[in-house]
């Protein structure tokens, strides 16, 4: 694909191009290993409106279901009036955690039969999304559910369906997508900051027991406060086990492992910068290294993915890998490589980096030189690589505060989301295709805008 220097890239260039040369004539305002350094601050703009009281549920009251929930309540206008778990212990911490008064529940069609519930958040463990989103939007509610969108690749076009018939709005809790980090990489990413891309590669880093899912167990935890037989409904049905309801991450029956959790985040990402529907070809490998507790997931993953070109990109490839065995651990970022730069991406900074070489026949660059006493600017100069920092203002609420707002703003002004239902898919088919070919060992084959399973 040949590239095209278009108005954007053009003006990107000229911008980036005055900067460096700026301080390049002034070295004494910085050492000289920061001599092509250069940073912007990131700011968001006050978009919250709370014009209507926006009641919310919560479906699913673990870990990452609690965290969204607190995250909604600061949002002004929003208000939460029920929760629904099948675990009796967090109906109980619920109404110490929010609110005394709130409803609760194991049953969560009696939130949906609730009139004065405007929307849900889903926080269940995969395997019940599918299920409680269309029953949600057919209720007549909005439904904001954790990532991945499906437990399984079959599930996505039922959702895209029930979000198309209720006129619901759906957003999937990819929360990075709505970042400033992210939202920044795509702008520079549309401007040419980067040229022409071919490869993109994401890490996720993890050690401590927590990060990699073991998970406490409630010292009460049994068939009486738990609703067992609920849980597995859907699926294989087995005696009571504890860890697969409360560590439920490392069993296929209810999670998506480590891509289901963590790749899907890279995707979102990666497809929200680029316009990218995603992969053409996924292929995965990877292991049970270290956490030998009974989980039935790796814990060391790679995937390698086939992009092809379209309208918004050209052909590049992914490569995509999560340790948690690291004993360095806490590293993620998401990075794009092009023909002229790269950039590391974050939700709260984006770090830019550009090789340049001067031509030394700009007659203001050269006469900038001889002011600050080169003799011999004829010659060219080794640059190193130029390097812009975009990092969010002190006080940036965060990608997860942002994707929320971007989630009541689109119910009160009857919009569109970020991630919805379409969107979700895209991101959740590749990781879940990830765990599918790393189990039949076979490389996956997959039409993103069509998003059905290629026939080889």
């Amino acid at each position: 694909m040949k590239e095209k220097e278009t108005p954007s890239r053009r003006s990107f260039l000229k911008n980036i191009t005055a900067a460096t040369a700026a301080m390049a004539v002034a070295p004494g305002l910085m050492a000289a290993e920061k001599r092509n350094q250069a940073f912007e601050i990131l700011k968001r703009g006050n978009s919250v409106s709370a014009n209507n009281q926006i009641n919310i549920a919560l479906i699913g009251a673990g870990g990452q279901g609690a965290a969204d929930t607190d995250v909604a309540v600061q949002i002004p206008g929003v208000k939460l009036v029920a929760v629904c778990d099948l675990y009796d212990g967090r109906l109980a911490d619920a109404k110490k955690r929010w609110n005394a008064d709130i409803f609760t529940t194991r049953v969560y069609k009696e939130i949906l039969n609730r009139p004065d519930i405007d929307a849900v958040i889903i926080g269940t463990p995969d395997h019940w999304h599918q299920t409680i989103s269309i029953d949600a939007m057919h209720a007549g509610k909005h439904v904001y559910c954790e990532k991945p969108m499906v437990h399984s690749i079959l599930e996505g076009p039922a959702i895209i369906k029930a979000q198309q018939e209720t006129g619901k709005v759906f957003q999937v809790g990819s929360q990075g997508v709505s970042s400033l980090g992210n939202e920044k990489a795509k702008e520079l990413f549309r401007s040419g900051a980067i040229g022409q891309l071919n490869y993109a590669e994401g890490f996720w880093a993890r050690r401590m027991p927590l990060e990699v899912w073991q998970y406490p167990i409630p010292a009460d935890a049994s068939p009486k406060t738990v609703d067992w037989e609920t849980y597995i409904s859907n699926t294989n049905k087995r005696p009571f086990d504890e860890k697969r309801f409360f560590r439920w991450r490392n069993y296929t029956d209810y999670g998506t492992g480590m891509a289901g959790d963590l790749f899907v985040h890279l995707f979102s990402s990666l497809h929200l910068v680029t316009g990218s529907y995603g992969p053409e070809k996924i292929y995965a490998s990877g292991g049970l290294r270290f956490w030998n507790d009974g989980r039935e997931v790796p814990d060391v993953l790679l995937g390698t993915f086939d992009y092809g070109q379209n309208a918004m990109h050209p052909a590049f490839n992914l490569s995509l890998r999560c340790n948690f065995v690291d004993g360095t651990s806490g590293t993620t970022y998401l990075r794009l490589v092009g023909s002229e730069g790269a950039m590391d991406i974050t939700w709260d900074k984006v770090v830019l980096k550009r090789n340049k070489v001067f031509a030394s026949d700009d007659p203001f660059y050269l006469e900038k030189l001889r002011k600050s006493g080169d003799t011999n600017p004829v010659r060219k100069k080794m640059m190193p690589p130029e390097e812009i920092v975009y990092e969010a203002e002190k006080g940036y609420l965060g990608g997860p505060y942002d994707h929320m707002n971007n989630f009541f703003t689109a119910i009160r002004n009857n919009g569109k989301v970020i991630e919805d239902a379409t969107f979700g898919y895209r991101a959740a088919a590749p990781a879940l295709l990830c765990n599918d070919s790393y189990y039949k060992n076979s490389p996956m084959f997959w039409d993103p805008e069509k998003m059905i399973l290629k026939k080889v």
